[in-house]
């Protein structure tokens, strides 16, 4: 399209697009380790009921003396004895746990720090029958991922998505920090709430944001350069979660980073394709003669000017006037086939994905090794998933990294308990196809929206090779078969930018 060609000649892949690509992509490093935070800050580390304040701790086994046994002869975490079990020890706890009364733990919890210092759980007591807590955490944090993505993501399409990144920046840091420092447990979970919204934010626009200055060949390498920041993320919550135990630290050492972000993101460009959909012209020429300056393009920055914006994007212009919003992705029959298809994508994804992550504990291995692990399989597994969408194509990637992630979680649950190795083996190679489909369909979504919803959140279209569509109509030509191949679409598109000075100095 004749966007992709003004890129082109203000140096394609120049000086700017590698230095705000850079800096977009940077904070997701840390932007993964708020995904998956929760596996280190909540915790539950081994606990047993708290003997009743005024027992005799002195005398021997006097605190083992509270404590059923489980059948396998393990002290029971959620209940203690109501007076202290006398005679001699037993072997596995049936015969004592059926002849003396039991009760919850009135006086609380003693917890091992061995592994973990301090985490919600050991603050707030959230285990036994508070342990449906800790979960909503979590879920209130996913909730606000997904209120993000509607809220934000609206607001990136409607405000642009260098503000909605600024934006997004601040409110992570701001409600990251603020969760370091909750009084109470509602007060964490509002905060978790707010961070789920602004990780969201933050996904969407920079995805976006590098998408839309990149040129059509270079967005495969530049989505899944956006995928190993993610994972190279896990490593880094790995090493800071051991090297900082305590759940405060933790949360704040992953936080203030973005007030950084924040500041250094207000000199970001704004897309000039996002302009452009606007109706902003003056504002496209000043960008792209901006990204001229810093590519070292100064003569062809110097070409620009409005009346050849306007014919070079005489189409984006003319079928851009339409301001497309959210309900077009119900009121567009095309816009509708890909929101339900990408939806279900999207969830099937997601919900596998999170179902593996956030649950380390249950596999019975160390969390910091698995945590490197799952961090680790990610690397291969993106790289084959590169490869498959720059050969075959986004449509096979897509297929097969799914295909795949579910044939391991499904023989994963036939796997009996006991076989803890097959069952961790299965689960990270799952994780890893889940990961590919993660990386392809971010650069899918972002390739099959028109540019002014492009943020908002077997079917499905193949996109590679493809300029990205502009407009409604654009996505209603591909549905009905009449989007052109790449170079034929540029040549009708396309219009010199010398030519076009040439022939308006010939008017004048």
């Amino acid at each position: 399209m004749a966007f992709n060609d003004l890129l082109e000649q203000l140096g394609g892949i120049g000086r700017f697009q590698k230095a705000q690509v850079t800096l977009v992509i940077l904070p997701l490093l840390l932007m993964a380790a708020h995904n998956t935070l929760q596996n280190f800050t909540a915790a539950i580390p081994a606990h047993r009921c708290r003997p009743p304040a005024g027992a005799n701790r002195s005398g021997h086994g006097e605190p083992e003396a509270w404590l059923p046994r489980d059948p396998q002869g393990r002290p029971e975490s959620c209940l203690r004895f109501t007076s202290p079990h006398r005679g001699l020890p037993w072997p596995n706890g049936s015969e004592a746990n059926g002849t003396e009364a039991t009760e919850p733990c009135p006086d609380g919890w003693i917890y091992d720090n061995s592994t973990f210092s301090s985490t919600i759980v050991t603050e707030w007591d959230l285990v036994c029958s508070h342990r449906a807590l800790r979960q909503l955490a979590q879920s209130l944090y996913m909730v606000g991922v997904l209120l993000g993505a509607v809220v934000l993501g609206h607001l990136a399409d409607r405000l642009g998505r260098r503000r909605v990144l600024i934006l997004s920046h601040l409110l992570l840091a701001a409600s990251g920090t603020c969760a370091a420092f909750a009084p109470s447990f509602p007060a964490y979970c509002a905060f978790r709430l707010l961070s789920g919204m602004a990780v969201s934010g933050i996904s969407l626009s920079s995805m976006t944001l590098n998408m839309e200055w990149m040129p059509i060949h270079t967005r495969a390498q530049v989505s899944t350069l956006g995928g190993y920041a993610y994972s190279l993320g896990q490593f880094v919550l790995a090493g800071l979660a051991y090297a900082v135990p305590p759940w405060r630290h933790l949360q704040l050492l992953v936080s203030v980073p973005f007030f950084v972000f924040f500041v250094y993101a207000w000199f970001f460009i704004e897309s000039a394709r996002w302009y452009t959909s606007a109706g902003r012209l003056d504002l496209t020429l000043k960008a792209l003669q901006r990204v001229a300056r810093i590519n070292r393009k100064p003569d062809e920055g110097a070409k620009l000017n409005m009346e050849v914006l306007r014919s070079s994007l005489q189409k984006e212009l003319s079928l851009g006037q339409d301001k497309a919003s959210a309900l077009e992705l119900l009121r567009q029959p095309a816009l509708r086939r890909l929101f339900l298809c990408l939806s279900v994508l999207w969830f099937a994804t997601s919900f596998a994905y999170y179902g593996l992550v956030m649950d380390l504990q249950a596999f019975g291995v160390s969390i910091y090794l698995l945590q490197v692990i799952f961090g680790a399989v990610d690397l291969p597994a993106k790289l084959l998933g590169f490869l498959a969408i720059h050969r075959l194509g986004r449509r096979p990637a897509q297929v097969a990294s799914l295909l795949l992630a579910g044939v391991c979680i499904l023989a994963n649950g036939v796997i009996p308990q006991d076989q803890a190795t097959v069952r961790t083996s299965l689960a990270v190679l799952g994780k890893g196809c889940l990961a590919s489909s993660f990386n392809c369909i971010f650069l899918y979504t972002g390739e099959l929206y028109p540019t002014m919803i492009r943020a908002v959140a077997a079917l499905l279209p193949e996109t590679l090779g493809h300029p990205l569509p502009d407009t409604v109509h654009d996505l209603e030509k591909r549905r009905r078969g009449k989007a052109r191949p790449q170079q034929q679409e540029q040549q009708k598109q396309m219009v010199p930018l010398q030519a076009s000075v040439q022939k308006e100095g010939s008017e004048h």
